[in-house]
């Protein structure tokens, strides 16, 4: 099958979920230029700012949201259970389930003076509710900064040409940002020339490759974590801000060109569209629609749209382009990483590829894919693009994942004081690094990240309730991704149990008594508001 046809008909969807479904999800609120937003009405000139235009908040949500996971996921997903289901999933869950809660997480927080998904649960089910989702969303974080520091300096180690374009946008991304906000020069002049400024740096990081020698994992995490506490306590104009919005032009690149060259070269899809329901990873579902997650729906979104994103947000109009938009380019992302992989590889059966994924682990099986799908612009440098546009995504979840864990720590300690408490979030981060401990934890991530998602699926579905809109929008996802969720906790407690991973079987059975507790919690919510409303 031409995975050009497969590429259209996608496009033709998700065009007719941002316009018309998205539109209906804007009507919920409804959307009111006029109305003051938390960056206009609360502006402090470090969090709460209005960025400069739509276009510069767009990519620092989406790089934010991005980071490795639409192409890791999909890549398991269309080697596992086969590419159709992974597409079908991908293309629906964003339309439906993972647009609607990025742009309700965004737009709720707006709503609520800037608060947190998390802050919101507090008014809307209960104080225990609050308190249940503000810890889950804490250790979350903690674990995605320790991961993502761990990935990234081993990634300096392994590929020394990217370390120079990879901190080396951080500069660039303070001038982009001082021209912007502090000489207020054009934003076309500040763009293109921080561009310029990357493409120097990606063509002499090819030439210059950083070593620093023995002990360099220590040295790289180090300098990491000291890159995380100080994007925490920066504005986020000087420094996050411009950052991810240069970072998101490396990423709609490399997504650009991986579609021109779908058009250019029409590869046929050789892997089978439908591998079974049931494989070593588990079932199609739960299991896949958990292992693809943020290609389709991911916790992490809600965190970010209602803990960075919300703080921003110059004018509500701009809401679907960003909450809604950010997440339909995410899924499009997800989409191209598994047309790469089934259509950019031939000559390989399914086995070959399998073995290849065990070999190179995803993100080189995407590498090899983009290299085949992009050869006719980059030859054989495919795979060291994909790599350092993925790299640059990693750091920029870092530097998010940080600042918005930072405003958790706050929430939940009453400190006011944004140093100490981002050096709390780096040095408990920072010792789960070190230890290597987050290895132990790390596969119960997938779902406890999915369950964050229909938690604050719920947490809008009242929000709703008590607004006296519909909650059909909100609630169906919420309940679909529940059962997932606690199924594919369920199904991997047994697993963890027979292979003897005490802790994981724990953590397991931990995560599924929180979800109850949090949904019992969400349930009498739903029963006061109704009674109340009948009354």
């Amino acid at each position: 099958m031409s995975s050009l046809v497969v590429l259209l008909g996608c496009l033709a969807v998700f065009a007719l979920g941002y316009f018309v479904y998205g539109g209906r999800i804007a009507g919920l609120f409804p959307i009111d230029p006029r109305r003051e937003t938390p960056a206009v009405k609360k502006f402090d000139g470090v969090d709460y700012v209005p960025a400069k235009n739509w276009l510069v908040l767009f990519g620092h949500h989406f790089s934010s949201i991005a980071g490795a996971g639409p192409i890791i996921g999909p890549v398991i997903g269309c080697i596992w259970w086969g590419w159709f289901p992974s597409v079908v999933w991908i293309v629906l869950g964003t339309v439906l389930v993972g647009g609607v809660h990025d742009f309700a997480a965004l737009m709720i927080s707006v709503r609520e003076e800037g608060a947190s998904v998390a802050e919101v649960s507090a008014t809307v089910v209960s104080r225990k509710a609050r308190l249940i989702f503000s810890v889950f969303v804490w250790l979350t974080l903690i674990l995605v900064i320790a991961v993502f520091a761990d990935l990234c300096a081993k990634t300096f180690i392994a590929e020394k040409k990217i370390v120079l374009s990879s901190l080396g946008l951080i500069p660039v991304a303070i001038l982009t940002g001082y021209l912007m906000y502090v000489r207020k020069a054009n934003l076309t002049f500040s763009t293109v020339l921080g561009l310029l400024f990357l493409a120097g740096l990606l063509f002499l990081g090819k030439y210059v490759p950083i070593d620093v020698g023995g002990q360099a994992y220590v040295v790289w995490l180090i300098v990491l974590l000291v890159y995380c506490f100080a994007a925490s306590v920066t504005p986020v104009n000087i420094l996050l801000q411009p950052r991810d919005y240069l970072c998101s032009f490396l990423l709609l690149f490399g997504a650009g060109m991986g579609l021109l060259g779908l058009v250019v070269s029409r590869p046929v899809i050789t892997q089978p569209a439908f591998i079974s329901w049931q494989t070593s990873q588990g079932a199609l579902w739960p299991m896949m629609c958990v292992t693809i997650a943020c290609g389709a729906i991911s916790g992490f979104h809600a965190i970010i749209a209602s803990g960075t994103t919300s703080k921003q947000l110059a004018s509500e109009r701009h809401g679907r382009k960003i909450g809604y938009g950010a997440m339909v380019a995410e899924g499009l992302v997800a989409l191209i990483a598994v047309l790469a992989v089934v259509s950019g590889i031939p000559g390989k059966t399914q086995q070959d590829l399998c073995l290849l994924f065990k070999d190179q682990g995803p993100i080189c099986l995407f590498g090899t894919g983009y290299t085949g799908l992009t050869r006719v612009f980059f030859g054989d440098y495919g795979l060291y693009i994909a790599v350092m546009i993925l790299n640059a995504f990693i750091l920029t979840t870092l530097d998010t994942a940080t600042r918005v864990c930072r405003y958790i720590t706050q929430e939940l300690t009453g400190l006011s004081n944004r140093f100490v408490s981002t050096l709390i979030v780096v040095a408990v981060a920072g010792i789960l690094a070190f230890s290597g401990a987050w290895s132990r934890i790390w596969p119960i991530f997938g779902a406890s990240n999915q369950l964050v998602a229909a938690l604050a699926l719920f947490v809008a579905s009242l929000w709703f309730l008590m607004k006296k809109k519909p909650t059909g929008y909100t609630l169906v996802p919420a309940i679909f991704m529940f059962l997932t969720t606690v199924a594919a906790l369920g199904i991997q407690y047994l697993s963890y149990l027979r292979s003897g991973q005490y802790l994981l079987a724990g953590l397991s059975v931990v995560l599924l008594i929180l979800a109850l507790v949090m949904v019992g919690e969400v349930y009498r919510a739903f029963f006061r508001n109704k009674r109340g409303q009948k009354r």
